[in-house]
């Protein structure tokens, strides 16, 4: 545990979802592999379908909606139903295709396996203080066995702009009923995490499981209160 500035009495914590309280990787890995070859066998049309092919509706959907990017998971609907008109589905057979793609991402986005000592962590923390999560993806805690340590989660797109814009992190010291300096902020990303609490007042934790160099790191501008290598940490600050 290092710390680099006075870390001050706070009476709630925010968490990152993905590769904070999981690594998410894999998950994301299995989750295209299994949405790629679901979409090969929905339709002919789609056989040889690669990632690429995908990747190019993503993209032109960006295009015409540059700030689709704040909800990921409109974003990814957006694009499989530019897919099936692109393809020449009426409007009735896209909606239904669009329906089942999402069913199928949604399914493989949630099989995370959280480790023991996460779980473990959480639960001691949320006997001493509320907790929340803050998230830019679209993981579900409840589908993952998280939930119930949380008081609400936030989610990019229905709860605001995506981190580091300030939108959740104001949204949830106002549903927190706290001043926002009272808040702590845990997250492994020193851009969307670190920086984004800490421009809008919040106290940031850096998660560093992989041992980076703080001062080597190109995205990390703002310095966090404090810099943890594991989740447990987190108990002997409250």
């Amino acid at each position: 545990m290092r710390f680099y500035r006075p870390l001050a009495p706070f009476a709630a914590m925010t968490f990152d979802l993905d590769d904070t309280l999981y690594d998410n990787h894999p998950v994301i890995d299995k989750t295209e592999k299994e949405v790629l070859c679901f979409i090969r066998q929905y339709d002919n049309k789609f056989s040889q379908f690669k990632y690429e092919d995908l990747h190019l509706y993503r993209q032109t959907i960006l295009e015409r909606k540059p700030d689709i990017y704040h909800d990921v998971t409109s974003w990814r609907r957006q694009s499989a139903e530019l897919m099936f008109s692109h393809h020449g589905f009426n409007s009735e057979e896209t909606v239904r295709g669009t329906d089942e793609i999402m069913s199928c991402f949604m399914y493989w986005r949630n099989q995370i396996s959280v480790p023991e000592s996460t779980h473990k962590t959480l639960s001691v923390l949320a006997e001493k203080m509320p907790l929340v999560a803050i998230t830019n993806g679209n993981a579900e805690p409840a589908a993952c066995g998280l939930a119930s340590y949380f008081e609400f989660v936030l989610k990019a797109g229905v709860d605001g702009r995506a981190k580091p814009y300030p939108d959740m992190y104001h949204l949830a010291a106002e549903r927190l009923n706290l001043p926002i300096s009272q808040i702590l902020h845990v997250g492994d990303n020193l851009q969307t995490d670190v920086e984004g609490a800490l421009c809008c007042g919040m106290q940031a934790c850096w998660l560093n499981i992989e041992n980076k160099d703080l001062m080597q790191e190109s995205e990390g501008r703002l310095v966090p209160h404090v810099e943890i290598s594991d989740l447990a940490s987190l108990i002997a600050l409250i």
